[in-house]
C-alpha cells in the first residue's frame, strides 16, 4: 500500500506540473498583451514606461524562462500578488475561497449520492414498472441538462418566481451569522448541482444492481428464505456499489465545472467565482494558483476513491 501511495503521489505531482504548463501556455496564447492587466486605463503611460514594466515583470523573457521563474517561486509558496485585488497575496486569497466551494460541492454530492443510490435501487427492484420508466425519463433529462441552463432555470423559478430561496450569496448581508441562514442560501445551488450527478448515479446504480441480482449467490440467499429486503440491502447493494464508487470519484472534476457556473449565477463566494472574475480581469497569478489548487483537489479525490474501492471490495489488490 505504501509503495502504491508513493507512486500515485509522484504521478499526481507530474500531472500538476503538466497542468500548470498547459494553463501557462494557454494564458500566453490568449488575445491581448499581459502587460495591459497591470496598467490603469485612466492613467496614460508612455511606450518606454510600458516596456520598463514589461522588463520588471519578466515578460520580456522567453516563455520557458517565464514559466520556470513562476514555478521556482510557486514551490516555495509564493504565487505572487493579485492584479485585480490591489496587490493582495494570491495564496491566502485562494485558500479563503476553498471553504465555500468545498461546502457547496460536499452538499451537492451528498444529495446526489443519497438520491441517486436510493432511486437506482428502487428502479432496479421495480424493473419495467411505471416507477422505473418515470425515474429513467427523469434521469435522462437530468443527464442531458447543461449545468448553466439548470442553474438559470432554478434561479428563475425558485428564487424569482416562487421566492422560496434566496437569489444569491452565501449569507444575508448585514444579518448575524446563523446555520439556518447558511442552509437557506445553500439548499438551492446544492440541489441544482446535484441534479446531473444524481441522475448519472441512478443510472449506474440501476444497471449494476440488475446485474448483481442475477448472480447465483443472490438466488441462493433467496432460496434459503432470506427476506427480500435483506437480500437487496445486505447481499446485492454492497457489490452493486463498486462501480458507483468509481463513478462518484470521477465526477468530482465535473462537479467543479458545474460549481463554477453555479457560483457565478448565485454569486457564491467560492473558487469558481474567484476564477471567473480572475479570467475576466486577466489576473494571471490568481488563475495559475486557483487552477493548481483545483487540480490538486481532483487528484487527491481520485486517490481516495481508489483506496475506498479497495476497502469496500477485499478482492481488489492495490499494486
Amino acid at each position: 500500500m505504501l509503495t502504491y501511495l508513493l507512486r500515485r503521489v509522484g504521478i499526481g505531482l507530474l500531472m500538476l506540473v503538466a497542468l500548470t504548463v498547459l494553463v501557462f501556455i494557454l494564458l500566453r496564447l490568449a488575445p491581448g498583451d499581459p502587460v495591459t492587466a497591470y496598467i490603469n486605463p485612466s492613467v496614460p503611460m508612455s511606450p518606454e514606461a510600458i516596456e520598463a514594466l514589461r522588463v520588471r515583470l519578466g515578460l520580456d523573457q522567453p516563455l520557458p524562462l517565464q514559466y520556470f521563474a513562476w514555478l521556482s517561486a510557486a514551490v516555495t509558496g509564493d504565487f505572487g500578488y493579485s492584479i485585480q485585488r490591489g496587490g493582495a497575496a494570491v495564496l491566502p486569497l485562494v485558500f479563503d475561497r476553498i471553504g465555500p466551494t468545498l461546502l457547496l460541492m460536499a452538499a451537492g454530492l451528498t444529495i446526489a449520492i443519497i438520491v441517486g443510490v436510493a432511486t437506482g435501487i428502487i428502479s432496479a427492484v421495480r424493473r419495467n414498472s411505471a416507477t422505473d420508466v418515470g425515474l429513467s425519463v427523469v434521469a435522462s433529462l437530468g443527464i442531458s441538462s447543461p449545468a448553466f441552463l439548470t442553474a438559470l432555470l432554478g434561479l428563475y423559478f425558485f428564487a424569482v418566481q416562487l421566492r422560496i430561496a434566496p437569489s444569491g450569496g452565501m449569507l444575508t448581508p448585514g444579518a448575524p451569522f446563523s446555520i439556518g441562514d447558511l442552509l437557506a442560501h445553500l439548499i438551492l445551488p446544492a440541489s441544482l448541482l446535484a441534479i446531473g450527478h444524481a441522475a448519472l448515479i441512478m443510472r449506474y446504480m440501476r444497471s449494476s444492481l440488475l446485474e448483481v441480482l442475477n448472480q447465483d449467490y443472490v438466488r441462493t440467499a433467496r432460496a434459503k428464505g432470506v427476506k427480500e429486503f435483506w437480500v437487496i440491502v445486505k447481499h446485492a447493494t454492497r457489490n452493486a456499489l463498486l462501480p458507483v464508487i468509481t463513478l462518484i470519484g470521477s465526477t468530482i472534476g465535473v462537479a467543479i465545472g458545474g460549481a463554477i457556473f453555479l457560483e457565478s449565477v448565485f454569486n457564491w463566494p467560492g473558487m469558481g467565482l474567484l476564477l471567473v472574475n480572475a479570467v475576466n480581469a486577466r489576473d494571471y497569478p490568481v488563475i495559475m494558483c486557483a487552477t493548481l489548487v483545483i487540480g490538486a483537489c481532483v487528484i487527491l479525490v481520485n486517490l481516495l476513491t481508489d483506496i475506498t474501492y479497495a476497502a469496500v471490495d477485499p478482492r481488489i489488490q492495490v499494486s
